[in-house]
């Protein structure tokens, strides 16, 4: 059960960082949803994301998924960077696309964490799967 503390401490570490995000907001990433180890992060697919196939190119996805991963490993007040992470493409997404990927902890020990992030369009195909590894800094997220 989520405390009502731990979800401000949340919110507000979040949006300390997705605040200073040029990339994300580059992108177009909107922050939809954050909780403790969650956050939910989508991204419409633009004629300016897309490979030489026509495809939306598997690095934004991949950034996509990396949004969502760095915003529910940061979502617990401390400063959080990824250690890592491999993604697996399982479905192409087209040029209109509103691409969802959900974020969720799996394990904290210490300053390392463990998340999976799975990448939806909007009928809920998944396109891609993401498995992040996450190393603290030890300091705090101010503001």
């Amino acid at each position: 059960m989520v405390t009502a503390d731990e979800q401000e401490l949340a919110e507000r570490s979040v949006a300390r960082m997705w605040s200073s995000d040029a990339a994300s907001a580059a992108l177009g990433m909107r922050l939809v949803e954050v909780a403790p180890g969650r956050a939910v992060v989508a991204m419409t697919v633009r004629d300016d994301m897309v490979n030489g196939w026509g495809m939306a190119h598997g690095g934004l996805v991949a950034s996509l998924a990396d949004s969502a991963f760095a915003a529910a490993c940061n979502s617990r007040g401390v400063v959080t960077v990824a250690a890592g992470f491999d993604v697996t493409f399982l479905e192409s997404a087209q040029v209109g696309d509103e691409l969802v990927a959900t974020a969720e902890e799996r394990a904290l020990r210490g300053r390392s964490g463990l998340y999976d992030v799975a990448v939806r369009r909007a009928d809920g195909t998944v396109v891609a799967e993401l498995r992040g590894r996450s190393r603290s800094t030890g300091r705090a997220i101010e503001g």
